[in-house]
């Protein structure tokens, strides 16, 4: 089974940019299943609603994971609440709207999804490593297959907890710094992993945002209203083929074009 993950949809660019790529890429890597972060698909870089969820999940995208900035539009709580393709990191605090997995029916079975946010230089939520731990556990008696969105800052945190569930999740992906790593591997007892999948979205700006405002921000250390850069676009995505039988990854493919949308 071939799924293919995609990077931080980021801003205007970003949603034009899977709109653009993913068709063309379904076909050429015979995708059976496609997942995306899509934590920064708003207009401004910063959360997401339910037009703009609508609008990927048209473009063949099959399930979102969030990450720390789901809350940032007030429509995603209803969105949460009502879309079940649509899933927020599962260790926020219980009683949190919408739900931190998901099950999607595919040719080949179903998948699980679970996405965890990360707590080194993060908000303050539950650990991720015993969220992650009690949904495996029910999610293993369902399906083989399991993808794992580590939505966190700090490398040594994903890497953590990639090994930590070696064996028995199918695809560990970090997501959120934006920047894509060339670390991707399979570790020993079977896990696909890399620690980041990178950003679909500005390729001309610092990590999305317009570079001339990042750099007066740092420069002067006064507040800055954050935009999106323009420009050209960056799709950044992985590819990890698993195997029907076993649920453990195979292989794992970078994916990371620059286009004109």
């Amino acid at each position: 089974m071939n799924v293919l993950f995609i990077g931080d949809v980021f801003g205007a660019l970003g949603r034009n940019a899977v709109r653009t790529v993913l068709p063309t890429l379904k076909v050429e890597y015979e995708v059976d299943f496609c997942l995306a972060n899509c934590e920064n698909a708003s207009p401004s870089g910063m959360g997401i609603s339910g037009k703009y969820a609508a609008e990927l999940l048209a473009c063949g995208v099959d399930l979102i994971t969030l990450g720390n900035h789901c809350w940032k539009n007030r429509d995603a709580f209803e969105l949460l609440k009502e879309n079940t393709r649509v899933i927020r990191p599962i260790n926020y605090p219980h009683g949190s709207p919408g739900a931190g997995s998901a099950i999607v029916e595919t040719e080949y079975g179903d998948v699980g999804v679970v996405c965890a946010l990360g707590r080194i230089f993060m908000d303050n939520v539950d650990c991720p490593f015993r969220a992650v731990d009690s949904e495996l556990e029910r999610l293993r008696k369902l399906t083989n297959f399991i993808i794992v969105d580590m939505h966190g800052e700090a490398t040594s945190e994903k890497y953590a907890l990639a090994y930590h569930v070696d064996g028995i999740a199918s695809f560990v992906a970090g997501t959120h710094t934006h920047v894509q790593t060339a670390d991707e591997r399979v570790l020993p007892k079977g896990t696909g992993y890399i620690t980041d999948i990178g950003m679909t979205g500005p390729d001309d700006g610092v990590i999305g945002v317009d570079k001339d405002l990042i750099i007066k921000k740092l420069t002067s250390l006064l507040p800055v209203k954050f935009e999106p850069a323009s420009g050209f676009a960056r799709f950044c995505a992985v590819l990890a083929r698993i195997d029907e039988t076993t649920g453990m990854a195979l292989d794992i493919t970078r994916i990371s074009r620059r286009l004109a949308v």
